[in-house]
């Protein structure tokens, strides 16, 4: 026993080993040894998760993981330092370096919750959800990432000697002058969070402004800029601020779409126009695409200048604008068939010109000067 540890001083004197190296040695195996055990353990809760119906547990777990492993090599790295023989100061500025990290960990724990609570919820599985639940949930989850890091930067400056006080009182500072250099900028982010709050629309929607050139599909709504493409496929760029300042129409959200069309008929057809009237009106009752509780009115309108007019006011079951141009034309055509199958036709501009007869003084008079 004693020849053996006469042999391994002389071994550790030969190779220049000492206890520290032989204890980093120790916590380098048991760390890849707790990396493992970490492994199997996270793999039996993903399947213990995946078996239950709640899914919220798989997205804890699984924005935990990665997390987890590199706060456990962290925490090996902080091992090793305390045992090496380093100074003084740089071993305080690891250990404030430590502080960081941990915040920093926490933080990315954070975020990779958010990210996964927002895919769970916007996720096709739950079923169909509004677009308007769906810019909500996406500009919560932004929101909570900016906040996140926000405040995780304040921390992680604490955490390295910075004073937070005087940092925020210099911001308020110099807010004042950058408010004033970044006016527009900062306009068109609160545009933004204007847009997400109140949800006038969002990515999907087709809108058009009354006031302005504006008229396409939402594909992107960002901090500064919202994206729209046009209906001749040129993307548009508009400013987010420009939004508080116009009125924007929002097709998409209609629950229906108008008919209003006027038809004329031949002044000669006036004794059909009552049966033609009914007629109509009863095939937009029986059309299985019209929404009878919206209005609905098929009459007699006006005397036009060559026609007699009767119009048809009425909604269709569907907002889908090449649905919506079908059922117009199938409901058009009907119209005119039952026009002509009462004998009558549709009226087109016609103007009647009266000549009247001369008098006979005048007739005789006339034909006395040519003699």
């Amino acid at each position: 026993m004693e020849a053996t540890e006469e042999s391994l001083s002389r071994l550790l004197a030969t190779y220049d080993l000492d206890t520290p190296l032989v204890a980093i040695a120790g916590v380098l195996l048991a760390a890849l040894l707790a990396h493992l055990l970490l492994g199997i353990l996270l793999r039996r809760l993903h399947r213990v998760a995946g078996v239950s119906s709640n899914r919220w547990d798989d997205i804890f777990i699984s924005a935990l993981e990665s997390p987890l492993r590199v706060a456990l090599w962290v925490m090996v790295f902080m091992l090793i330092m305390n045992m090496l023989p380093i100074a003084e100061n740089l071993q305080s500025l690891v250990l404030r370096a430590y502080d960081t990290v941990l915040i920093l960990l926490l933080t990315w724990f954070l975020q990779r919750l958010i990210f996964g609570a927002e895919e769970e919820l916007l996720c096709p599985a739950r079923g169909h959800t509004a677009s308007t639940d769906k810019a909500a949930v996406r500009s919560t989850a932004k929101l909570m990432r900016v906040i996140l890091w926000i405040l995780a930067g304040l921390m992680a400056l604490q955490s390295v000697g910075v004073s937070i006080s005087g940092l925020l009182a210099f911001g308020g500072i110099g807010g004042i002058a950058v408010g004033f250099a970044a006016k527009d900028l900062m306009a068109n982010f609160f545009g933004g969070m204007s847009i997400y709050l109140d949800r006038p629309f969002t990515p999907g929607d087709w809108i058009r402004s009354p006031d302005r050139e504006i008229e396409g599909t939402v594909e992107d709504i960002g901090w500064r800029l919202t994206r729209i493409r046009t209906f001749d496929q040129r993307p548009l760029y508009v400013p987010n601020a420009v939004f508080t300042q116009i009125s924007v129409e929002n097709p998409s959200r209609m629950f229906n779409r108008r008919i209003y069309e006027t038809i004329g008929l031949r002044y000669q057809d006036s004794g059909k126009l009552a049966d033609i009237v009914s007629d109509v009106r009863q095939m937009l009752e029986n059309h299985p695409d019209i929404d009878l509780n919206r209005t609905l009115i098929v009459n007699f309108v006006s005397f036009g200048p060559s026609s007699l007019d009767f119009f048809i006011y009425t909604f269709t079951r569907t907002t889908v604008w090449v649905e919506y141009h079908a059922i117009k034309q199938d409901v058009l055509l009907q119209a005119l068939r039952i026009i002509h199958d009462h004998g009558a036709d549709v009226a087109f501009p016609t103007r009647t010109l009266h000549l009247d007869s001369a008098p006979p003084e005048l007739a005789r008079a006339t034909d006395g000067e040519q003699s």
